[in-house]
């Protein structure tokens, strides 16, 4: 009978742990889609020309480090000069709770092949962070 019932508080305890990690897998995708949600949103505003609202949606630490008025000039210099977007794919996203030189917290880094008018191949990087709120915002974008 012990024998029993230890092969089956191996179960219980192994049955817990996948659906732990099944739970945990399933909010970290709900992250991701709520990030790249938000990410669709921010890029968007950046593809109309709106770099301003793109600074005041943008996460906090990003707009404490990039001033508005430096983002506006650096987008005017960056990436109007591509022009408009020929395509866009989504080409991987990945939860991560750290990033190199930035707090712990909720990031989703995500990577698009994106074709403009006058850079047929680019890659765009952009990292929604969760807020204090529970909002998703950038924190960071980059183009290669």
């Amino acid at each position: 009978m012990a024998k029993k019932l230890r092969a089956w508080m191996g179960v219980v305890l192994v049955y817990g742990l996948a659906m732990g990690a099944e739970a945990f897998a399933s909010a970290e995708s709900d992250a991701e889609a709520d990030a790249f949600e938000a990410a669709q949103i921010w890029l968007q505003l950046v593809d109309e020309g709106r770099y301003s609202e793109s600074w005041d949606s943008a996460a906090i630490s990003f707009q404490t480090s990039v001033g508005q008025q430096e983002w506006e000039n650096l987008l005017k210099v960056v990436r109007a000069p591509l022009g408009k977007v020929i395509a866009r794919a989504m080409t991987s996203t990945e939860y991560k709770k750290s990033l190199p030189g930035a707090p712990d917290g909720e990031y989703v880094v995500i990577q698009y092949k994106t074709a403009f008018e006058t850079k047929t191949a680019a890659v765009e990087t952009v990292i929604p962070k969760r807020e204090f709120d529970g909002r998703w915002g950038i924190s960071g974008y980059y183009i290669k």
